[in-house]
C-alpha cells in the first residue's frame, strides 16, 4: 500500500502491468522496469522482458489476479479484448468481469492506485468528435461489443475510484508505430494486397497517438496518480493523443507508405461502406470463428469517415506531459524500422 502522504509514485515502487503481450502493455512494462520500478506483467503468455517478473494467468481467474496483485503498489490495468467482431460473452469475460477482478483483488490487498486503460470509443455514438473532451462513458449508445463493454468496465472503474481507490482513467487513442500489429500493420498489410479503401474525401480530422509518446503520458499518469486522485472523476478521465490532427486519408496513405506500400487509390463512398459493414458482421459472425479482422465493419466504417480527435489542453495539465516525437517523427522511424527489419512487428 502506498502512504497517503506519497504526493508521487517513483522507483522502487512495485506495479503490476496486466496485458504486457500487446505492444503498449509491454512497452509500459519495460519503461517501468528500465526507469528503476519493479514489474510484474500478468497475461496467458510469459513477456520475455528483462528484469521484469512474470505471472502467467486469465482475468478470468480470481486466484490468478490475485497472486499478481498481492504486494503491489499501484496496477495498471490494460488486459482487454480488443477486436471489431466477436461474440459480445467474449469481451464480457474479459472486459467486465477482469476489471472487477483486478479491482476486488486490489482492495483486498489494499493497493490504492489504479490506472485503468479505457478507449474514446466508450464515449463515441458514431458523430464528428471535433475538439471534444473526454465526456462520460456510455454503453447504451455507444456502437460494438468492444466500446460497450469498456464503457461498462470504465463504470466499475470509476465508481471504485469513488470509494476509496486512487483511479485514473486514462484513454488513448489509435496508438500506432513499430512493433502495432492492429493499426499499423493491419494499415500496411491491405495497403499491400490492394484491400485498403479510402472512404470519401479522406479528408476528416483524425488524431493518433505514436507509441513512444503513449508510454512517457503513462509512465506520467502512474507517477502523478496520488495528486491526480484529489481531482473529482470527470476530470480524472483524459483522452491521450498526439495533438495533431490530420486528414485520415493522408494519415493512412503515411503509414501505408512508411510500411513499403503504395498509397491506397480504392475509394468507397461511406454510406455503401457502413451498409456493406453490417452486412459483412453478420456473416462474419455467423461463419466464426475467424483468425482475422472483418474486411468491414459498420464501426469501422463511422471510424473511417467522421472526424475524431480531443481537445489536450486538460490532459496535459493533469500529466504534466507533452509528446515529445510529432506524427512526421513517428513516420519516418517507422520506414527506418521497416526498412532495417523487413517487417513491422
Amino acid at each position: 500500500m502506498t502512504p497517503p502522504h506519497i504526493a508521487e509514485i517513483l522507483p522502487p515502487s512495485r506495479i503490476l502491468v496486466t496485458g504486457a503481450s500487446g505492444l503498449l502493455g509491454r512497452s509500459v512494462a519495460a519503461r517501468l522496469a528500465e526507469l528503476g520500478y519493479q514489474v510484474t506483467t500478468f497475461q496467458r503468455s510469459p513477456s520475455h522482458l528483462p528484469g521484469v517478473r512474470d505471472v502467467r494467468g486469465s482475468l478470468e481467474d480470481p486466484q490468478a489476479v490475485e497472486a499478481a496483485v498481492a504486494g503491489q503498489h499501484a496496477i495498471i490495468h490494460m488486459a482487454a479484448k480488443v477486436s471489431v467482431s466477436g461474440r459480445r460473452e467474449d469481451f464480457e469475460k474479459v472486459n467486465i468481469l477482469g476489471t472487477e477482478q483486478v479491482f476486488n483483488a486490489a482492495w483486498s490487498a489494499g493497493v490504492e492506485n489504479i490506472v485503468h486503460v479505457s478507449s474514446p470509443s466508450v464515449a463515441h455514438s458514431g458523430d464528428s468528435l471535433i475538439g471534444a473532451p473526454a465526456g462520460p462513458a456510455d454503453p447504451e449508445h455507444v456502437v460494438g461489443h468492444y466500446a460497450q463493454t469498456k464503457a461498462e468496465a470504465e463504470l466499475i472503474a470509476e465508481a471504485r475510484g469513488s470509494v476509496g481507490i486512487n483511479v485514473l482513467i486514462m484513454r488513448p487513442h489509435l496508438v500506432w508505430g513499430p512493433g502495432d500489429g492492429q493499426l499499423t500493420k493491419r494499415i500496411i498489410d491491405r495497403a499491400k494486397s490492394g484491400r485498403l479503401p479510402l472512404l470519401g474525401s479522406g479528408a476528416p480530422l483524425v488524431d493518433t497517438l505514436y507509441i513512444d509518446n503513449a508510454v512517457d503520458a503513462f509512465v506520467a499518469g502512474l507517477r502523478r496518480l496520488p495528486h491526480i486522485a484529489a481531482l473529482p472523476i470527470p476530470e480524472r478521465r483524459l483522452v491521450v493523443t498526439n495533438g495533431e490532427p490530420r486528414p485520415i486519408g493522408e494519415l493512412m496513405m503515411g503509414i501505408a507508405e512508411a510500411g513499403g506500400a503504395r498509397r491506397p487509390s480504392l475509394r468507397v463512398s461511406p454510406a455503401l461502406a457502413k451498409a456493406a459493414g453490417s452486412v459483412v458482421e453478420k456473416i462474419w459472425a455467423a461463419t466464426g470463428p475467424h483468425q482475422d479482422e472483418p474486411p468491414m465493419t459498420k464501426f469501422l466504417a463511422e471510424q473511417l469517415s467522421t472526424a475524431h480527435w480531443f481537445d489536450q489542453r486538460h490532459t496535459r495539465k493533469v500529466l504534466d506531459w507533452t509528446p515529445t516525437v510529432s506524427i512526421d517523427q513517428g513516420l519516418l522511424a517507422l520506414t527506418r524500422h521497416v526498412r532495417r527489419t523487413g517487417r513491422v512487428l
